[in-house]
């Protein structure tokens, strides 16, 4: 049986292709790929020229048994538009298909935006959770976010340049206490890294930014280490309140964000001035 190769590709920089996936692409007669215009410019960036052939989202059934069958005949390379296919990319469906005809898979690392996002946060964490892109509308994105309140590790997330203001206002008002890293356009010419709160983040990208962006939000594991004032547990209060919350859910959610004693949030609970 022939061997399904899951090449990682640079995430911008060219460069940072590997060597080993270099000589895959080279041996390979057909490549998938995510989008074959953004692929061709990597094969011809290391020298190569195998077939390219689409897989994406929307490919039907019987296109990716016809993949399988050409799988047949020679080994074969899957690779996404940048990154890891098959992590919130295509790449997945080809996988299963080639196991079940038996073929063997194989994976390449290489470049990966959540773990270079991760590897310049200077925190220490034992895992992380990661959430792909997130819901579009208010309220799902509201609610996926704070299922991930209490996480101890970072939490990961992908955002397109055109939904990032909207993602980071929710941000805050799940997580208005905690730093964040945000990288934009990682290992590309305009890369940029921003460090601090969801707030801050928001005045700084007031303009409409381009490219890309992961998001990391700090843990609860190493947010709650820090003893918070009242006036910041109380904007926790006032944008759960807004958010509809009352009574003991609302004292319950804050405690779970904040990590305070519950008395000691009962009671700013119980101020006049919370809006």
């Amino acid at each position: 049986m022939s061997t399904l190769y899951v090449v990682a590709t640079p995430i911008g920089n060219l460069s940072d292709i590997s060597q080993r996936a270099k000589e895959v692409l080279s041996a390979v007669t057909t490549v998938a790929a995510e989008d074959t215009r953004v692929s061709r410019k990597l094969l011809n960036h290391i020298g190569v020229s195998p077939r390219l052939e689409s897989l994406h989202e929307h490919t039907s059934p019987e296109r990716l048994q016809a993949l399988v069958k050409k799988l047949e005949t020679g080994d074969m390379a899957v690779v996404s538009d940048a990154g890891t296919p098959g992590i919130s990319d295509p790449g997945s469906a080809l996988v299963a298909a080639a196991v079940e005809a038996g073929h063997d898979v194989i994976p390449l690392p290489g470049p990966s935006a959540i773990v270079s996002a991760l590897s310049i946060t200077g925190w220490t964490f034992e895992r992380f959770l990661f959430l792909g892109f997130l819901p579009r509308k208010k309220n799902e994105q509201l609610t996926t976010l704070n299922n991930a309140a209490q996480e101890p590790g970072p939490v990961v997330a992908y955002e397109s340049p055109h939904r990032i203001k909207a993602t980071l206002e929710n941000i805050n008002q799940t997580f208005p206490v905690r730093q964040l890293v945000i990288c934009r356009e990682l290992t590309k010419f305009y890369e940029e890294t921003f460090r601090g709160t969801a707030a801050e983040a928001i005045a700084h990208f007031d303009k409409q930014p381009k490219g890309e962006f992961v998001i990391v939000i700090q843990g609860a594991g190493k947010a709650t280490n820090t003893e918070l004032s009242d006036d910041e547990i109380s904007k926790v209060l006032g944008n759960l309140k807004e958010n509809g919350l009352s009574g003991r859910t609302l004292v319950e959610r804050a405690v779970e964000i904040t990590g305070a004693p519950k008395n000691r949030v009962y009671q700013l609970s119980l101020s006049k001035d919370l809006k």
